[in-house]
Order: structure tokens, then C-alpha cells, then sequence
């Protein structure tokens, strides 16, 4: 595992920034295969009028577009937040290898926190979690944008 900064992380945080600017929650993800983006998104659920368009969400439909099939195995998905149960629930269908995300979610997440979607006997694939990966940019993105709004 390459160690932060990765390129990845950075471009995560970058879409989190520009959701941010278009007053999206700041959350920015990439799916990587073979060290090449195949698919990326940011949080648009107010942009697109669609309460799935989180960035996992987004980024996982292009990746399946580009790759041409709903498994994305030998892919990974780095994102700057802790993935909700929605996309957690994707991330199993997409067979998803490795998971990198930055910050912690303690009220919306579902992989450390909540429903643990990973750690369901139903879950039929869990990926390698790697967790805290630019986490102090991300925690600052999402305070500023929860505190500008207060």
C-alpha cells in the first residue's frame, strides 16, 4: 500500500472540494484499477435531485460503465468519508478489493460505525478496509462546510 499522500486521496479530496463549492456535502470519491481512475464522482444529491448520488455511488456507476460489468473485482475505492450503508451495500454488490477512506463517520457510517454492513453473514463479499488515509483533510473539509452552514 502506497502511503499518503496517494494520488487517489488527493483527487478524492479534490471532487470533495468542488461538491463543497456547489454546496454539496464534501465528499469526493475514486475507483482505481490497475493504478489508472476508471470511474470518479462527488456528492450531487441536491445538483441531481436523487437522494443516491453520493460520490461512492457516482463513482462506482462510472467505473462499471468504463470497465463494462456491474463487478468491479480488482478495483478499489478510495473515498474521504466513511461509506453510508447504501454504498457500503454497493461496495459488496460491485465486489469492491480494497477500500481506503478517509474520515470517520460516527453518525452516518456504516463500516466502523452502525450498521457494519461488512460484518453481516449476509454480506457476500467484504473488501480489505484501510481507514484514516488523509483523515485530517477530510474531518476539516466537513467542519467547515457543517460550520459555515450553523
Amino acid at each position: 500500500m502506497a502511503g499518503f499522500p496517494s494520488p487517489f486521496m488527493i483527487r478524492a479530496l479534490e471532487l470533495a472540494r468542488e461538491a463543497s463549492a456547489e454546496g454539496e456535502v464534501p465528499v469526493g470519491a475514486v475507483v482505481v484499477r490497475d493504478g489508472k481512475i476508471v470511474g470518479e464522482g462527488r456528492n450531487a444529491p441536491r445538483r441531481d435531485h436523487d437522494p443516491t448520488a453520493h460520490a461512492e455511488m457516482l463513482a462506482l456507476r462510472q467505473a462499471a460503465r468504463t470497465v463494462g460489468s456491474e463487478r468491479l473485482s480488482g478495483c478499489d475505492l478510495w473515498v474521504t468519508l466513511e461509506p453510508c450503508a447504501m454504498c457500503a451495500g454497493a461496495i459488496v454488490h460491485a465486489r469492491i478489493r480494497r477500500l481506503y477512506y478517509a474520515a470517520s463517520d460516527p453518525k452516518g457510517g456504516a463500516v466502523e460505525h452502525g450498521a457494519r454492513v461488512f460484518d453481516h453473514p449476509q454480506a457476500h463479499h467484504r473488501p480489505e478496509i484501510y481507514a484514516g488515509l488523509g483523515e485530517r483533510e477530510a474531518a476539516a473539509l466537513l467542519q467547515d462546510f457543517f460550520r459555515d452552514r450553523r
